[in-house]
C-alpha cells in the first residue's frame, strides 16, 4: 500500500535557509600571532598578473596583485595548517597549504594557467555548459519531492512527475522510456543501492525506502549518463546525501498513520541524527473504507543513524545506517474459482538493514579522492496462500574514485573502480508439510570507468568516457563507450547529444534458474535542446534506445533452465519536453510535462515482440505550487495523466492485444507554516485522487478456461479510492525562520 509515511515529513525545511551559528568546543586557549605573507603571481608566460585575489581560506584575511603581481598582507589567524586562495577571473584557481605561526612567509612565484572554458566572448560558467548528466538532466530538491501533490513525500513518485516516466500504479517504481523498474539503478553518494523500494505483495504499491530530507539533491538522468554508472539500462537516480547539520534540533512528526522522533546534535566538525519512526494503517483503515481485504493492515517500524565528520580542511566522513521492519496481509482479487468469494490470501514479512560510508578528501596535485562501503541484508517471507516463497539477499557494494579537475586547462580526469558481492538464497514450499526447494546466487562482480570532460572551444565541451565490467558468475566481460557533447547556442540556451552503450546482468529471479546467459545491452542516442532564463526553464528531448540480448524463457517452463537464453530485443523511441517558471507569477510555481513513446521488445516470456504491459504512449503530468503569503501556507495541486497501457488478453488472439482505460489522477494538498509554542511548525493536510477515479491497472485470468472457453478475469484496481493524509511536524530549537518567504 502506498502510504505517506514519514516522507512528508517536514516539509520543513520549508525554509531551510535558516542556519545555526555553531560555537567551537572549548579548548586549552589558541595561541595566534600576528605575521605577513608576501609573493608574486604570474601567468604561464611568466607575466605579472596584477588584480589576483590572495586570501586564507575562511578568513577575510588577503590582498590583491598590483600591476607586478606582487601581494602582501597581514593575519592575526591562529598558528597552525592553513590553505592560500589565489584565484582571478579566466584562471584555474589554486589552492596552497601554509603553515602559520613559523614567523613571516615569503612564498615562491606562483603561476596561473588560463582557463579555456571562461575564454572568449561569452563567459561558460559551471551549471550553464557542460556536457554531464547534471547539466542534461532534471535536478530536483528535496523540497520538491514533499511538496509536489500526490508523490506522498516518495522520490518515486516525485519522479514521475517529470517527462520520460509512466505511472505504473501497481507497483509504485519508476519505468522510464519504455523500460522495466529494474533497469533503472539509485546511487547514493556514488554507491548503487540494492534495494531501494520497501517491501511489497504483487499488485500493491510500494515506497521508497529513504526519506527525501537525507539528501541535499538528487539527479534523475533519463539517458546518456556517465560512464561512472553502470548496471543500469534505461536510468540512473544519482542521490547526493547531506553533510553537516547546520544546527541542532529535535523534530517531532504526528501523523494519521503514525509518527516519527528525530534529534540531531551539530558540533564544530560533527553531527549526528537518529530517529525512530512507527506507521500503522490499521486506524486509518477502519475510518476509510478500502477496496482490498485487508487481514493485517501495514505496519511498519525501524530508524537510522547518520554520522557526519569534517576531516582537515576539506575532507567529509559520512555514515549512514537505516533498519526497517515490514509486516501485512490481504486478500486480493482472483478469477480462479476458489478465490473467487473471498479473494487470494497474501501475507508479507519484511526485514531490511542497510549500511552505508563514504570518504572524500583533496589529495595534492590537484587530485580528490572518493571511496564508499555499503552492505545490505534484506530478508523477505511471502505466504500467498497455502505457499511459503522466503528470500534472503546478502550484497556489498564497494568504490574508489580519483578526480582531477587541474590536469589542465580544457580538460579534467575521473577513473575509479566498482567492486559487488551477492549472496542470495531462496527456499520455496508448496504447502506446510512439502519438501523444501531451494535456489540461489552468488555473484562476485567489478568494474573500472575511465572519464574526461574536455572544452574544445568557448561554445563547444565534451565527455568521453569508457566503462568496463567482469561478471564471474557469467564469466564474461562487456566494455561499454559512451560519448556526449555539448554546443551553446546563445547566451542562455545550448544544445546537446549523447551516445553510449550501456550493460547490465540479468536479474536475480532470472539468474537463481540459470546463470548461462550474457548482459543485457542497450543503446542510447539523445539529441537535447534546453533554454534558461532566470527561474524559467524549457528542454526538449528526442531519443532512440535500441535493446540486445535481453533474456527470454519459455512462459509454459519457467523453471527449466534450458529455455533461457539472450534471445529478446527491442527499441523504445520518443520525445520529452519540460517547462518550468518559477519567475513569471509571485510565489507561484508550476511544471508541465510531456512524454510520447513508441516501444517494442520481447523479453522474459513475451513469445514475440510487443508493447509492455508497463509502458504508455502519452504521459502528462501538470504541477502547481503556490504559497499564500498573508495565510503562511502554500497549496499545491498535480494533475497526471496516461494513456491506456497494453495487456494480454486470453480470451482474444494475439498477444498484449487489449488496452486498459487511460490513467487519470487529481491530488492537492496544503502547507501551513506557523510556530507552536515558540516552535517552528508545519501542518500538512493532502489528499490523493480526490475525484476517486477508479484507475485500473490491469487484469488477472484464471488458470484454466471454464465450461464456454472463457477465462474467468478480475480486475486489478486501486486499493482505495483516494489516500488522505494528515500530520504535524514540529521542529524543536531550530533557527527562526522566514513565514511571509516561499518555501525554496
Amino acid at each position: 500500500m502506498k502510504t505517506s509515511l514519514l516522507p512528508l515529513l517536514l516539509l520543513l525545511s520549508a525554509a531551510q535557509t535558516a542556519q545555526a551559528q555553531i560555537a567551537p568546543t572549548q579548548h586549552s586557549p589558541i595561541h595566534s600571532v600576528t605575521q605577513s605573507l608576501t609573493g608574486q603571481v604570474r601567468d604561464a608566460a611568466g607575466r605579472p598578473l596584477p588584480g589576483v585575489n590572495v586570501f586564507l581560506k575562511t578568513t577575510f584575511d588577503g590582498a590583491s596583485t598590483d600591476s607586478l603581481g606582487r601581494f602582501s598582507f597581514r593575519t592575526d589567524r591562529a598558528a597552525g595548517p592553513a590553505v592560500l586562495v589565489v584565484s582571478l577571473i579566466g584562471y584555474v584557481p589554486q589552492e596552497l597549504p601554509v603553515t602559520l605561526g613559523a614567523g613571516p612567509i615569503s612564498l615562491p612565484t606562483i603561476k596561473l594557467k588560463e582557463n579555456r572554458a571562461q575564454l572568449g566572448d561569452v563567459v561558460v560558467t559551471a551549471g550553464a555548459f557542460e556536457a554531464s548528466d547534471e547539466k542534461r538532466a532534471s535536478v530536483l530538491k528535496p523540497l520538491d519531492i514533499v511538496t509536489t501533490a500526490g508523490a506522498l513525500g516518495d522520490i518515486a513518485g516525485a519522479l514521475n512527475a517529470l517527462p520520460g516516466t509512466t505511472r505504473v500504479g501497481e507497483t509504485g517504481q519508476l519505468f522510464v522510456r519504455g523500460g522495466a523498474a529494474s533497469e533503472t539503478k539509485q546511487y547514493l553518494d556514488g554507491l548503487p543501492v540494492q534495494t531501494p523500494y520497501a517491501g511489497a505483495v504483487p499488485n500493491v504499491a510500494a515506497r521508497g525506502r529513504f526519506s527525501p530530507f537525507l539528501f541535499k539533491g538528487m539527479v534523475f538522468s533519463t539517458g546518456g549518463y556517465s560512464a561512472e554508472y553502470g548496471q543500469a539500462l534505461s536510468a540512473v537516480v544519482a542521490l547526493h546525501s547531506t553533510d553537516l547539520a547546520p544546527e541542532t534540533q529535535t523534530s517531532i512528526s504526528l501523523m494519521s498513520v503514525g509518527g516519527s522522533l528525530s534529534r540531531t546534535r551539530r558540533w564544530a566538525r560533527t553531527s549526528l541524527a537518529v530517529s525512530a519512526d512507527y506507521t500503522n494503517l490499521a486506524p486509518y483503515f477502519n475510518l476509510v473504507p478500502q477496496n482490498l481485504g485487508w487481514d493485517r493492515a501495514p505496519l511498519a517500524l525501524g530508524g537510522s543513524l547518520k554520522l557526519a565528520h569534517k576531516v582537515g580542511e576539506a575532507g567529509m566522513l559520512k555514515v549512514y545506517g537505516t533498519y526497517s521492519r515490514q509486516r501485512l496481509a490481504l486478500r486480493q482479487p482472483d478469477a480462479n474459482p476458489e478465490f473467487a468469494a473471498t479473494g487470494h490470501p497474501i501475507s508479507l514479512a519484511n526485514d531490511n538493514l542497510y549500511l552505508h560510508t563514504t570518504y572524500r578528501a583533496p589529495l595534492t596535485r590537484g587530485w580528490s579522492l572518493n571511496t564508499g562501503l555499503a552492505l545490505t541484508r534484506d530478508e523477505n517471507t511471502l505466504h500467498p496462500d497455502v505457499q511459503t516463497v522466503h528470500d534472503t539477499d546478502h550484497s556489498a557494494v564497494a568504490r574508489l574514485v580519483l578526480t582531477n579537475d587541474s590536469a589542465s586547462t580544457w580538460f579534467n580526469l575521473k577513473m575509479g573502480l566498482d567492486g559487488y558481492a551477492q549472496r542470495y538464497r531462496q527456499q520455496y514450499r508448496a504447502h506446510a508439510e512439502a519438501s523444501t526447494q531451494a535456489l540461489g546466487v552468488d555473484e562476485q562482480r567489478g568494474a573500472g570507468f575511465l572519464e574526461s570532460e574536455l572544452v574544445l572551444t568557448n561554445r563547444l565541451a565534451g565527455r568521453a568516457g569508457l566503462r568496463t565490467e567482469y561478471s564471474a558468475l557469467l564469466g564474461r566481460w562487456n566494455a561499454a563507450p559512451r560519448l556526449g557533447l555539448a554546443y551553446k547556442t546563445g547566451a542562455n540556451s545550448q544544445l546537446s547529444a549523447a551516445w553510449g552503450w550501456f550493460y547490465q546482468t540479468p536479474t536475480t529471479d532470472l539468474l537463481r534458474i540459470s546463470s548461462a546467459l550474457r548482459f543485457e545491452r542497450a543503446e542510447h542516442y539523445l539529441l537535447t535542446y534546453q533554454h534558461q532564463v532566470k527561474d524559467r526553464t524549457l528542454r526538449a528531448e528526442i531519443y532512440q534506445k535500441n535493446y540486445a540480448r535481453l533474456t527470454t524463457f519459455n512462459a509454459a517452463q519457467p523453471f527449466n533452465p534450458t529455455t533461457y537464453q539472450n534471445g529478446g530485443g527491442g527499441y523504445a523511441r520518443g520525445v520529452d519536453v519540460l517547462f518550468r517558471d518559477r519567475t513569471t507569477v509571485k510565489m507561484a510555481d508550476y511544471w508541465v510535462s510531456y512524454g510520447l513513446l513508441d516501444t517494442r521488445r520481447q523479453f522474459r516470456a513475451d513469445p514475440v515482440a510487443a508493447m509492455p504491459t508497463f509502458a504508455a504512449r502519452h504521459n502528462l503530468s501538470v504541477v502547481g505550487k503556490y504559497y499564500v503569503q498573508k495565510l503562511h501556507t502554500q497549496f499545491g495541486f498535480t494533475y497526471a495523466y496516461g494513456s491506456g497501457r497494453r495487456y494480454h488478453n486470453p480470451n482474444l488472439p494475439g498477444y498484449n492485444q487489449s488496452t486498459l482505460p487511460a490513467y487519470q489522477d487529481l491530488s492537492v494538498n496544503a502547507s501551513y507554516l506557523t510556530h507552536w509554542f515558540g516552535q517552528f511548525t508545519i501542518v500538512y493536510v493532502s489528499a490523493s485522487n480526490v475525484l476517486g477515479r477508479q484507475n485500473i491497472f490491469g487484469y488477472t485470468y484464471a488458470g484454466a478456461a471454464d465450461a464456454s472457453g472463457q477465462y474467468r478475469v478480475a480486475a486489478v484496481g486501486q486499493p482505495a479510492p483516494r489516500m488522505l493524509f494528515v500530520g504535524v511536524f514540529i521542529s524543536i530549537n531550530k533557527t527562526k525562520v522566514d513565514l511571509d518567504k516561499r518555501p525554496d
